[in-house]
């Protein structure tokens, strides 16, 4: 039998392409033909995946229907996804505590401190914490758009220059932060510690960072200008998101970050009478219940590969990836586009992850790329595209909280100004071009 799963090869597949038609296809049908609005999120992924697992379950009838249960039972009891679920609950639950009054702190204080015509500047630097903090670009999207349109009345900045500012440093601390998705999915496909893959990826995304940075500046100059009004806001409440960062770059477990940042800011809240200690409650099963979709789509792919991988589907994809791509740099850049790849298909660069993540490590075993490096770029490139397409959750949402105060803005307004995106493509390209540890 083990002959007949292995020779099953590029067939084994077809369940991922039924997966693309269903959530890629009939998206883009409701987005951009029937012009519904979010009509690309109206698709459920849960379903899309459950029909792909339907889709495996049928094929292969020379295998019986116990023994594909037993090999989507071995892709979902791997260690590493348990440890990805647990992480995933703890920080919903550190979102949910900590609440819109900490980010906005951290936004106004941050504004306070920057003259009117560093504004935008100041925008993209509170971006980039408040996400690597959060662990989310599209909580920090939906955060910080209102202060951008704010920004943008006030001060004459053009709109998409102020919205695409704040997409880009959402997308840094998207890819960066020791709890956002991508990082713990992309760390526990490769079995590496966060601490190493943040070194790895620190590398590639900071110089992107401070060109963007430079850019932002350059272009502010020329500028027009006035006063930026400040709302009153507690310092206090920056703690928690401090302490989260403190923590993870220092290394500490990410558990014991997370659960740090829950206590501090639980008793931040209570203390100051932010939040009662109802609402806390509450709040915590709210944080918890939005990662929800998020772990069952990975354990529905983890079923998915289970199946794919016993029955030669990674193997077909293997081949097509030696075929293309040459060398540890070629393995590298065919991790990279993989991912990129999944991330267009399905909107989403966690799932994106999880989907390609068992085949990346195959990929870099096969080629000997480090585990830190391999994870640093699937969490990369997924965050490049994710940046970038305009059916992405980070666009649609920017474009839907600026349309709710009254301000018309497309998607294809915002991309000329998603510097941060394209300059980590190219940042990521190079560092594995001259990589010299890379050479072969």
């Amino acid at each position: 039998m083990a002959k007949n799963l292995k020779n099953a090869g590029v067939w084994s597949l077809l369940p991922i392409g039924v997966f693309l038609i269903l959530y890629l296809g009939l998206g883009i049908v409701l987005e951009y033909v029937l012009k519904i609005d979010m009509g690309f999120y109206i698709i459920p992924i849960v379903v899309a995946f459950l029909v792909a697992i339907l889709i495996a379950c049928v094929q292969h009838r020379d295998i019986s229907f116990d023994t594909k249960l037993e090999l989507m039972a071995k892709g979902v009891g791997d260690k590493n996804i348990m440890t990805m679920i647990l992480i995933f609950l703890v920080a919903g639950v550190f979102v949910g505590v900590t609440g819109r009054d900490s980010a906005e702190a951290v936004a106004y204080f941050m504004l306070s401190v920057a003259p009117p015509k560093l504004a935008v500047a100041v925008l993209f630097v509170v971006a980039c914490f408040v996400s690597t903090a959060m662990g989310t670009s599209c909580g920090t999207i939906s955060l910080l758009v209102p202060i951008g349109v704010a920004v943008s009345q006030a001060s004459g900045f053009s709109l998409p220059f102020c919205i695409g500012s704040i997409m880009g440093g959402a997308m840094f601390g998207d890819n960066l932060s020791f709890i956002s998705d991508t990082t713990i999915a992309a760390c526990n496909t490769q079995g590496c510690q966060m601490k190493d893959k943040f070194r790895a990826n620190f590398k590639i995304a900071l110089p992107a960072a401070l060109v963007t940075l430079a850019l932002i500046v350059v272009f502010s100059l020329s500028a027009g200008e006035t006063s930026v009004e400040i709302p009153d806001y507690n310092m206090i409440l920056l703690i928690p998101y401090v302490l989260v960062l403190i923590g993870g770059i220092a290394g500490l477990n990410v558990f014991i970050v997370l659960l740090t940042g829950i206590i501090s800011s639980c008793a931040i809240n209570l203390a100051t009478g932010t939040t009662s200690a109802i609402d806390l409650i509450s709040n915590t099963g709210s944080g918890a219940s939005g990662m929800f979709e998020t772990i069952l789509v990975t354990i529905l792919v983890s079923a998915l590969c289970g199946i794919m991988r016993a029955t030669g589907g990674f193997d077909a994809l293997l081949r097509g990836v030696k075929k293309i791509f040459k060398g540890k740099k070629g393995g590298q850049l065919g991790i990279g586009l993989l991912v990129g790849a999944m991330d267009i298909a399905t909107a989403n660069n966690t799932v994106a992850i999880v989907m390609a993540g068992p085949i990346a490590k195959e990929i870099s075993e096969d080629y000997g790329v480090d585990k830190k490096k391999t994870a640093s770029i699937l969490d990369t490139f997924s965050c490049i595209f994710q940046g970038i397409i305009p059916y992405g959750a980070q666009m649609l949402l920017a474009i839907s909280a600026a349309t709710t105060l009254g301000c018309k803005i497309s998607a294809f307004d915002i991309i000329p100004n998603l510097y941060y995106p394209f300059l980590l493509a190219v940042s990521s390209v190079l560092f594995i071009a001259f990589d010299r540890k890379s050479a072969k």
